[in-house]
């Protein structure tokens, strides 16, 4: 397949290529960047800010102590398991200036997922915040961790603000169950001791991991992606190149609302906006809408990620609409699919358009993204990134017709190394340089692609082919509802049929409602045959609805 997209749809300004190579790691990077933005604001949390430099002496101090008081070594895994606060832009990048592979772990895995990890990824200490802690002391024995690094929620938001805070979480609010863990060590106490210690700086290559940065297993047990230093870099200068034309270096300044230990926040705000010299405004709870627009309210913010149900709760929360808008540049939306109605009543508020990304976490993630000179929602992924290949192939392996839909083939520096450990798992999926992604996909003939749906997620009715995201999408139209997820069940006649669920937004929609307005606008095999209403929706940590959850 030819790069058709290059010549037809690459917006000025952004090039063919980059380079991958431009940093040796990310700690170069860092350390690059950090000179050059010293006073500007890097991230901003609960009303406390820290600064590139601060955030530097900290990231090493922090790096010292990990090297000099607990021993490890370059290519060790350090784990961790904290929310968007300060202290995961010290320990991420503390970790790997000491030249350390990062395994970032979601808060809310239960005990069982968190040893799966743990052992899988043979962590050797981990950062934790205490309200999970009690989750680490029921497995720590059954894994090879021999350091525990404990911070509590206000623990760099100053003595006054963070003191309170933290008896607010524990004493208050109760947040915090009790837990044994005898040797662990405060945050705080890691940084103020590790300022006296001498940092040694460590060699670091491309080809050394970065992260094993763990898929949500939706195709059985969750694998470590292996990321190298040179997919890192690779992705974020891809990242960048696309979005540059868009924005000014040291004056912008992107809301964090999905969780640094996600990939999507980790390369898209985290790691790019460092080479802008951005300041990332960190949202620790985002469930809390509410809370959320009041603290959106407090700061002029140039760019926003989020995946699709993020927007479409923030759309639904009073106090919105009536924030100041006049700085915002840029919406992104990844992680699942941008919904029409949502993307165009988000350009009617913000007035800016809702870009639409796509990628995943072996692609370190992004592969496509919709040009930035875009005018409006188009429904479509985008083009590929620079220095990008994509083909889409059939089931016997041959590239289909430009308009034909079949699985997506992703080629590119960003392209993982493999899983961590399962040499089978990785050879189902990278084959000569390419990775099968799973997703059902197809490219028009200007080179923009849309994703069709997951292989595993299609529904087949009377060996019809139905896509979920198109059902989901045309339910969202109603203006009733609030969400809506599609699943295909088992039929005697049919194999398969459409059952939908849906929240409400009007208390008053019905099971008939839903369906006349499914038959105006769907052919009468994709129509749900059943309808459930419910509360809410299972989702991810990032808002991604579970439709296997609801199989």
């Amino acid at each position: 397949m030819e790069k058709i997209w290059l010549e037809k749809s690459y917006p000025p300004g952004v090039p063919f290529e980059i380079d991958p190579d431009k940093y040796a790691s990310l700690g170069e990077m860092f350390t690059k960047y950090v000179g050059i933005y010293a006073d500007r604001t890097a991230f901003i949390n609960m009303g406390a800010e820290i600064t590139y430099r601060e955030l530097e002496h900290q990231a090493k101090a922090f790096a010292a102590y990990l090297q000099q008081e607990l021993g490890l070594k370059k290519g060790d895994s350090f784990a961790i398991m904290v929310p968007n606060t300060l202290q995961y832009p010290i320990a991420l990048f503390g970790a790997l200036l000491a030249g350390l592979t990062v395994v970032n772990v979601n808060p809310l895995y239960t005990a069982r997922e968190l040893e799966h990890q743990l052992k899988d990824s043979n962590t050797k200490a981990i950062l934790i915040i205490e309200n999970f802690a009690n989750t680490l002391e029921q497995v720590i024995d059954k894994t090879n961790v021999e350091h525990v690094i404990l911070t509590s929620l206000g623990d760099r938001l100053g003595t006054i603000k963070g003191s309170l805070v933290n008896f607010v979480v524990k004493y208050i609010k109760k947040m915090v169950p009790t837990f044994k863990l005898p040797n662990a060590i405060r945050f705080n106490t890691v940084v103020s001791k590790g300022k006296s210690l001498p940092f040694t700086p460590v060699l670091v290559s491309g080809d050394d991991l970065a992260f094993l940065q763990y898929t949500g297993g939706t195709t059985g047990v969750s694998k470590g992606a292996m990321l190298t230093h040179r997919n890192m870099v690779a992705n974020l200068e891809q990242a960048k190149a696309s979005i540059k034309p868009l924005l000014e270096e040291g004056k912008e300044l992107i809301v964090t609302a999905l969780p640094l230990y996600h990939i999507f926040a980790l390369t898209a705000n985290c790691l790019t906006f460092v080479t802008l010299g951005g300041s990332n405004l960190l949202i620790t709870n985002p469930r809390d809408m509410p809370n959320f627009v009041k603290e959106l309210s407090k700061y002029p913010f140039t760019a926003i990620t989020g995946v699709n149900t993020l927007f479409n709760g923030l759309l639904n929360t009073p106090g919105f609409k009536d924030l100041d808008f006049s700085q915002l540049k840029m919406s992104l939306g990844g992680g699942m699919a941008v919904q029409r109605p949502v993307a165009e009543r988000w350009q009617q508020v913000t007035k800016t358009r809702l870009l639409e990304g796509y990628g995943l976490t072996e692609c370190s993630p992004m592969v496509t993204l919709s040009p930035y000179n875009l005018k409006e929602y188009d429904g479509t992924i985008g083009v590929p990134a620079p220095s990008t290949d994509i083909q889409i192939r059939d089931e016997e392996g041959k590239e289909v017709a430009v308009g034909e839909a079949g699985e997506m083939w992703v080629k590119g520096p960003q392209v993982m190394k493999g899983y961590y450990n399962r040499p089978e798992a990785t050879a189902e999926v990278l084959k000569e340089g390419w990775l099968a992604t799973g997703d059902i996909a197809c490219m028009n003939d200007k080179g923009f692609f849309s994703i069709v749906d997951r292989k595993k997620d299609m529904i087949i009715v009377s060996g019809f082919n139905v896509f979920p995201n198109e059902i989901e999408e045309v339910i969202m139209m109603h203006e009733g509802v609030l969400e809506a997820a599609a699943i295909g069940v088992p039929h005697d006649v049919s194999g398969e049929i459409v059952k939908v669920f849906i929240v409400k937004k009007d208390p008053n929609l019905d099971e008939n409602a839903i369906i006349t307005h499914c038959r105006e606008n769907l052919t009468s095999y994709k129509v749900p045959k059943l309808v459930e209403f419910r509360d809410e929706l299972p989702k991810t940590n990032v808002g991604k609805i579970l439709r296997r959850e609801l199989r």
